[in-house]
């Protein structure tokens, strides 16, 4: 053996962790790697009369044909099925192998390097997230029966208790005394809180479960509150409350779900309502034009909430007073869906209150696509390739962008990495959530290392930790955009990156 070959390719390779084998134009093996040896079991001495070339497996495979086409075109081929006889002797499983193959020259001399990359724990981990993810999405359809099943079963006889308590309570209230009269009205009243704490919490239910599909459209805010307003006239009335509107003169177009947005401001309003014992509740709307967002504030003068529970505000189910005689009825979770409302909508709650007060509640919300002036491309829509499993967060970034862009949308966790070889996606948007965040680093740093086109990659989460979003750019991510966003934040983030 030419152990100067030996000894050059030694400098090369032996600090190499991957195993690496060389031969010769006629398939002698010339020179292994310790690497090698510990994965395949033989030593160069022992292979000496081994040729690579003649081996029926080697062939099975097609790697002689990559070995002409390399050695032809003095080009680096990559396969992702390399295999030879001495790796199915073996007594373990064969691995499965990415195995780039190129030619070098020593001394006037062609020989081919087989550089080995195992790559059977990433396969098997693939195929671990696929069966999971199979699993995932039959707790979640089994959930959402249930969710649909109780959810018929429980307002379906509310509902009717409700309706005829409130044909009793028209038809006989001449014929009844006061009293029984009292005994009614609680009955109905009983029933229809009853009926409003099921809903809330179901919606609530349904809305952990992602078991909404949300239906976007152009409305006007100001309409929406309107008529919002109209549903609590009677209740703000009853408790001598003056209602007061400071509404932008011109029309605001947000891109909104209309039973998410009225559901999450009739939340607030009966909020405000029934926390006002006495004096006004004012509605103003706004546009910030910088950022392209609408703005909402609902003000009160009612009790107000202390400093020490403004931390727990947003949580399920709780509420500052939780004695048992407490002076406000309620299940706490009104003000908690009205943010996930606004939240998936993609704009944001804030409440600014000082007790014995009142309470200011901020809503804002992206303005309509339609409002504003996006750059098209000279030749069409450009592309986006949008990874996201639910379709939550897609479909708010197609109405952001729906002008500009075109979304092409897939499961990450079921993903096609052939669809990187894709050359006209611009950019790849990523929407990661915290309960798949180990399975999503992995995604994203298949993709940087996949993707031959180098596209950016921009990841959209709830996660605001800053060592947790670090670790997306350590996998190669290029943005990392914090729910909630809004069109201005995205709109920013692709012109940075040059989309």
């Amino acid at each position: 053996m030419n152990q100067n070959l030996i000894k050059y390719l030694g400098l090369l390779y032996d600090q190499v962790q991957l195993p690496i084998q060389a031969t010769d134009k006629s398939g002698n093996i010339v020179y292994v790697n310790h690497s090698f040896t510990l994965m395949w079991g033989y030593t160069l001495e022992e292979l000496k009369e081994f040729n690579l070339f003649d081996d029926p497996e080697f062939k099975n495979n097609n790697i002689d044909g990559i070995v002409s086409k390399v050695l032809h075109e003095k080009k680096s081929i990559v396969t992702m099925n390399y295999s030879d006889s001495l790796l199915m002797t073996k007594q373990v499983a064969k691995p499965f192998l990415k195995t780039r193959i190129f030619v070098i020259e020593f001394e006037g001399e062609e020989f081919i390097v087989f550089y080995h990359e195992d790559e059977t724990e990433m396969i098997l981990l693939q195929n671990e997230f696929i069966k999971i993810s199979g699993v995932n999405k039959e707790s979640e359809r089994l959930k959402n029966n249930f969710l649909n099943v109780l959810s018929h079963e429980l307002r379906t006889p509310l509902n009717i208790i409700l309706g005829y308590s409130g044909i009793l309570k028209e038809s006989i209230k001449d014929k009844i005394n006061s009293e029984e009269k009292i005994y009614l009205d609680n009955l109905h009243a009983g029933g229809e809180r009853l009926f409003k704490s099921i809903t809330q919490m179901l919606e609530f239910a349904q809305m952990e479960t992602e078991n909404y599909k949300i239906e976007m459209k152009k409305v006007d805010l100001n309409k929406i509150l309107e008529n919002c307003l109209d549903t609590v006239k009677d209740s703000t009335l009853e408790k001598n409350i003056k209602l007061n509107t400071n509404f932008l003169s011109k029309e605001i177009f947000v891109d909104v779900d209309e039973q998410f947005i009225e559901n999450a401001i009739s939340n607030l309003l009966n909020n405000a309502i029934k926390f006002t014992t006495r004096g006004f509740i004012e509605i103003e709307t706004d546009i910030v034009e910088d950022r392209d967002i609408a703005i909402c504030k609902i003000k009160d003068s009612g009790v107000g909430i202390s400093s020490k529970y403004m931390d727990h505000l947003f949580q399920p189910f709780s509420q500052e007073d939780l004695n048992i005689g407490r002076n406000f009825e309620g299940n706490g979770l009104g003000l908690a869906l009205s943010k996930k409302y606004i939240e998936r909508l993609g704009g944001s709650l804030l409440v600014d209150s000082i007790k014995g007060v009142g309470t200011t509640v901020t809503f804002t919300l992206p303005l309509s696509a339609d409002s504003q002036n996006l750059h098209e491309d000279k030749n069409g829509a450009k592309k986006i390739l949008m990874l996201d499993d639910t379709n939550d967060s897609s479909e708010l970034v197609n109405a952001y962008l729906k002008k500009a862009f075109s979304l092409e949308i897939c499961d990450p966790y079921v993903f096609n990495y052939e669809l990187l070889d894709k050359k006209d996606y611009r950019v790849i948007l990523f929407d990661v959530y915290q309960n798949k965040w180990d399975e999503s680093l992995f995604i994203c740093r298949e993709i940087k290392h996949k993707d031959q086109y180098s596209r950016p990659i921009i990841i959209i989460s709830s996660e605001f930790e800053g060592n947790k979003i670090r670790e997306f750019y350590e996998a190669g991510a290029d943005k990392f955009i914090v729910k909630p966003f809004s069109k201005n934040d995205l709109l920013k983030s692709l012109e940075e990156l040059k989309v």
